[in-house]
């Protein structure tokens, strides 16, 4: 009982105000909010209700946008096994939001339900949605957040960063032999990595909410850009397939076919791609290829991580996985943070934060229509 602060109708509590029961009932709402979609404008959020002896009445979580939040669908899930609400401890992994959106307030809910006592993870760093907390607090309920904030932020991490930068969070995927090459001195690149690492790119594709390739790597590669899965059927979630750059795509060819949307934007600018992907609610974008894209988000400092996949291949010779970053000496190296290094397969994947860079006039720029040809085989298409 060493987490959350506390606040009712007077003035704070200590941190031992937090009960054995809540906190099993808050491991249990994070453990519920894992159900719901990582991809789409909403966080995954999840609800436990409980009674005065600890004991469960309902539980909930939101099931991606338009559906009920994950605290209304804990109330419906209480009150359609007949429990009675009145002095219930609502235990939810985000602070109720106190907006209309889609849906209504989650806070009015809980507050007409009769809800006594909040405890919850994560204050909202939407500024449209939070104020939940002390909406409730206004209204007599004590309030505890705080409490396993740790890891609710671990869940939220992305959609976390994406609503406070006013951006889509940008994950730079990479696929590369141990030399740094996405293909051979002949463009071949079928295959460098294994088929257990293009399984798990395939599965972090249907996490995200875009895909984006340049003009260059379409118009050289012909990429479907789909999400696929074990079995190489469509995944259930397909991305937005985002082309950045001036020249038209061809009509035919695989993005033609099954998959997300494609959305084409005659651009160089890295922040007018972001603030394009923002205004369709993006939170998630991959970037995939080819170098050329790759380097100019980086130049930008837009890049929050990078998830590498490396072979134990080397070809000597051919493309890089990113075309010039402007590092005319180590000691200007864009130097990554590791946070997880796994092997999948024969191939490792390390997955990185990249610190962002105060970046200079030109490094919002990519180059014309990807001159250095970005268009090297994105690895995990097929």
């Amino acid at each position: 009982m060493a987490e959350g602060t506390g606040t009712g109708g007077s003035a704070p509590r200590g941190p031992g105000d937090v009960t054995p029961a809540e906190l099993a009932a808050m491991d249990r709402a994070l453990a519920l909010a894992r159900r719901g979609p990582a991809h789409g404008p909403n966080p995954r959020v999840g609800c436990v209700l409980l009674d005065a002896a600890g004991r469960t009445l309902g539980e909930g979580w939101h099931e991606g946008a338009g559906t009920p939040h994950a605290e209304v669908a804990a109330i419906a899930a209480a009150r359609a096994s007949g429990a009675d609400l009145a002095g219930a401890t609502a235990v939810v992994t985000l602070e109720p939001c106190a907006h209309t959106g889609r849906t209504g307030p989650c806070a009015e809910a809980l507050v007409r339900a009769g809800v006594a006592r909040l405890v919850y993870a994560l204050d909202d760093p939407n500024p449209a949605a939070a104020g939940g907390a002390a909406r409730l607090r206004a209204a007599g309920v004590d309030v505890v957040g705080g409490v396993r904030a740790e890891a609710a932020g671990d869940l939220l991490r992305v959609w976390a960063a994406a609503v406070r930068a006013g951006r889509p969070f940008v994950t730079l995927k990479l696929a590369a032999s141990l030399d740094g090459r996405v293909a051979a001195a002949d463009g071949s690149a079928r295959w460098i990595t294994s088929a257990e690492a293009r399984a798990h790119a395939h599965a972090l594709r249907a996490e995200v909410d875009a895909i984006a390739v340049g003009t260059g790597t379409v118009l050289a590669d012909d990429p479907a850009l789909t999400a696929r899965t074990a079995e190489g059927t469509l995944a259930p979630h397909q991305p937005l397939r985002v082309v950045v750059g001036r020249r038209a795509l061809p009509d035919g060819g695989r993005l033609a076919g099954p998959g997300g949307e494609v959305v084409h934007l005659p651009t160089h600018d890295v922040d007018e791609v972001l603030a394009a992907l923002a205004a369709r609610e993006v939170r998630h974008l991959l970037v995939e290829g080819g170098p050329t894209l790759a380097a100019a988000f980086l130049r930008a400092g837009r890049v929050d991580e990078v998830v590498a996949y490396v072979a134990p291949v080397l070809l000597g010779a051919g493309p890089a996985a990113v075309a010039d970053l402007g590092v005319a000496t180590i000691g200007a190296a864009l130097r990554l943070a590791p946070r997880a290094v796994e092997r999948v397969g024969p191939d490792v994947v390390v997955i990185a934060d990249a610190p962002g860079r105060t970046p200079g006039p030109a490094d919002h720029q990519t180059p014309a229509d990807d001159q250095a040809r970005a268009g090297v085989r994105t690895e995990e298409d097929r």
